[in-house]
């Protein structure tokens, strides 16, 4: 059981890193420092959209409108933060 917990706990770092690499990725899309019409680059924003969209859309539903700027990865990366310190102080030590 601990071995499951482990690997959790490494799925959700790596989504962290996910939702970490979609942000820059945007700002570097939206101030076009990136080049938008090359392929291997929109392979990798619809990689990054569709990794990340799913647990940002229920998100910036509650939050309000800051005219731009989004905080719902802020917000994801402290839940993901709040879950793992309870896996880790509540959930790990109860595992025989």
């Amino acid at each position: 059981m601990r071995a499951i917990l482990e690997v959790i706990l490494i799925a959700l770092d790596f989504y962290v890193w996910i939702i970490i690499a979609s942000a820059i990725f945007s700002w570097l899309f939206a101030f076009n420092v990136i080049n938008a019409g090359n392929q291997f680059v929109g392979m990798i924003g619809n990689f990054l959209y569709h990794m990340t969209e799913p647990a940002l859309r229920p998100i910036r539903r509650f939050l309000p409108n800051m005219g731009g700027i989004d905080l719902s990865p802020i917000v994801l990366i402290f839940a993901i933060f709040l879950l793992q310190r309870i896996i880790v102080y509540y959930i790990y030590p109860n595992v025989f």
